[in-house]
Parts: C-alpha cells; sequence; structure tokens
C-alpha cells in the first residue's frame, strides 16, 4: 500500500501545471490553425466529392474512367505522401503554396475520394420511382437533379460525412510534418523548448477527446432524427 502512494505522489509531483499555463497560449493558436484545416478542409472535400460522383453518373466513359482512376489513385495512397508531393515535388514544378494551404488542399483532396463514394451511395439509394416522376413531369435534367434527387441523398448521407469529418480532425497532426503549426507541431516546439513532453502532448490529446468525442455523439443523434 505504501509503494503505490509513493508511487502515485511521484507520478503527481511530476506533472507540472507551470508547463501547462505556458503551453496553454501555444495551445489556442493550434487549435484555431487545427480549425481552420478542418472547416476549410472539409469545404473542399464536400464539393469536390460532389463533383466526383456526378461524374461518376456521366453518359459518357470518358469522363467515368479517368475520374475513376484518379478518385482510386488518391485513396488507395497515403495522405503523409500526398502532403509530401504536394509540399516538396511540385515547387520543383513551378507550383508553390504555403504549408498551411498545402495541407488543407492535400486533406480536402484526400478525403474527397471517400465522400464521393458516399455521394455515390446516397444517389443510388434514391427510389427509381422518383426519377420516373421527374421524367414524367418533363423536369429539366438540371432542375432534377437540384430539386428532387440530391435533397433525398443528402439527407441519406449527412451522418457518414460526419463521420469524415472527424477522421480529418484525427488527421489534421499530419500537417505537422510539412511543419503546419497546428495541435500538434505547437506541442511539439513547446516540448522541444522546455523538455517537458508530458503535459503539451496530454493537453494536445486531451483537445482532440473533447473535440471528437462530442462531435461523435451529435453525429449519431442526427442520423437516429434523419432515419425517424
Amino acid at each position: 500500500m505504501s509503494n503505490t502512494t509513493n508511487i502515485a505522489a511521484a507520478q503527481t509531483d511530476n506533472w507540472d501545471w507551470g508547463a501547462v499555463s505556458d503551453f496553454m497560449p501555444h495551445f489556442w493558436d493550434g487549435l484555431l490553425v487545427t480549425l481552420q484545416i478542418l472547416a476549410l478542409g472539409s469545404l473542399i472535400s464536400f464539393t469536390l466529392g460532389l463533383v466526383w460522383a456526378l461524374a461518376f453518373r456521366a453518359p459518357t466513359r470518358f469522363v467515368r474512367w479517368p475520374v475513376g482512376i484518379i478518385t482510386e489513385f488518391i485513396r488507395n495512397t497515403p495522405l503523409l505522401v500526398q502532403l509530401f508531393f504536394l509540399f516538396f515535388v511540385l515547387p520543383e514544378w513551378g507550383v508553390q503554396f504555403s504549408a498551411l494551404t498545402t495541407g488543407i488542399i492535400a486533406i480536402g483532396l484526400h478525403y474527397s475520394t471517400y465522400t464521393a463514394q458516399v455521394y455515390r451511395a446516397g444517389i443510388e439509394a434514391v427510389p427509381v420511382g422518383q426519377w420516373e416522376a421527374a421524367t414524367a413531369l418533363s423536369l429539366p435534367y438540371r432542375h432534377t437533379w437540384t430539386a428532387v434527387i440530391l435533397p433525398q441523398a443528402f439527407r441519406r448521407v449527412v451522418p457518414a460525412l460526419g463521420n469524415y469529418v472527424v477522421a480529418m480532425l484525427k488527421d489534421t497532426p499530419l500537417l505537422s510534418a510539412i511543419s503546419v503549426l497546428e495541435l500538434l507541431q505547437r506541442a511539439k516546439l513547446q516540448a522541444g523548448e522546455t523538455f517537458q513532453y508530458t503535459e503539451p502532448l496530454t493537453v494536445v490529446g486531451v483537445a482532440f477527446i473533447l473535440i471528437a468525442y462530442p462531435a461523435s455523439l451529435l453525429l449519431r443523434a442526427l442520423e437516429r432524427r434523419l432515419v425517424r
């Protein structure tokens, strides 16, 4: 019992609240960058994913096949490799962005190939009768999509899209590999200066839990509501 008490006391002594206090200004800066990556990356992912999904249904194979090859290539290569390619290789071809912009583009492009499949499944789940009714009413092609098909498809895919937002949040630390100053990179820099790794890394880990877990609960509630 005495040994357990001593170990617990030692662990308590090793935790430095002063290090936490020193890290918090950097934490808020990193959190802002992380949320910015998440918001803009999600916007790119959702928008481009819809473009991919509509291209899959193009009447000509000369559109479907290239889109299929591109999306399969992106989905089957690691995000980290794509980050390095965009950040280190493209500048050799005269195309260069800041680390933050590169990270946002990479994560949005990568996840767009997954959201495309979500959109595709949602569109295919719309009953055939809806297409037939739109045709019977002589609705224009564009109006059929915007007023009939896509609203029904979106309702089906919202929970799945939300899951990918959580997944993107958990992948934002990968951007530290190209020196983006998000949460993990801020923690690493602070730890490198003070040689106190426990406090900043723990704070970052807890922050991801506090963001991701409530978001997961919200998505489950949203899914139940949409099912009803």
